[in-house]
């Protein structure tokens, strides 16, 4: 049998927050922590009328790296709302309305599996907008959503292979200058050190 997931609730105001926790105190698959215990949950569930600034304030104080993982309930969640909680790190949204304590246990499950969970009516829009966004602003400008563009990324592998500057150059066709200029337009973008840096942080998030 698997442990019981370590849950902390945070409601923008008590009321919601206390309603929350009680219907899912007492379930088998979870451990409701106080509290005390915050820094041992695995799960946060943030409570809140809309995605707004009191939740961003509320996500950055409750994340430690990457804990826990941040499950969003709120009155209203649009489009814009799924893109603003991706951007501070909500991997499930559960709008108030449709939050029945098992659809919350559920989405508390996925999200401590590691998978997200978005409303199904919402992911369909969000991934449209995101294709002409890739196709009409980023792909003229040689950019994708990963991070890095097609040539930021054959360089970036090749230095992962040990290839030096003149080397990389010869087998892109570059010129020395603009390999460097490649590489010093990673790292400022992606605040890095050093190449290493750039290096371990593309293979880390499977850039390259």
């Amino acid at each position: 049998m698997t442990h019981p997931i370590a849950v902390y609730i945070h409601g923008t105001d008590p009321i919601s927050q206390a309603g929350v926790a009680s219907q899912l105190r007492g379930r088998p698959e979870l451990h409701v922590l106080g509290d005390a215990g915050i820094d041992d949950a695995e799960v946060a569930v943030v409570v809140s009328d809309a995605m707004n600034d009191d939740v961003r304030r509320s996500v950055a104080a409750l994340r430690r790296g990457n804990r826990p993982r941040i499950v969003l309930v709120a009155g209203v969640i649009d489009e814009a709302a799924v893109v603003a909680a991706a951007e501070i790190g909500i991997v499930g949204l559960l709008r108030r309305h449709d939050t029945t304590a098992e659809a919350l246990v559920r989405c508390i499950r996925k999200v401590a599996a590691g998978e997200g969970d978005v409303p199904p009516d919402l992911l369909g829009r969000v991934m449209d907008q995101l294709g002409r966004l890739q196709r009409q602003v980023l792909s003229p400008r040689g950019m994708v959503f990963a991070g890095l563009s097609p040539r930021e990324a054959d360089v970036l592998r090749l230095v992962a292979d040990g290839y030096d500057t003149a080397e990389i150059a010869k087998t892109l066709c570059y010129s020395e200058r603009t390999v460097k200029n490649v590489l010093h337009q990673v790292t400022n973008r992606l605040q890095l050190r050093n190449r290493s840096h750039a290096v371990a942080y593309a293979l880390r998030e499977g850039l390259i």
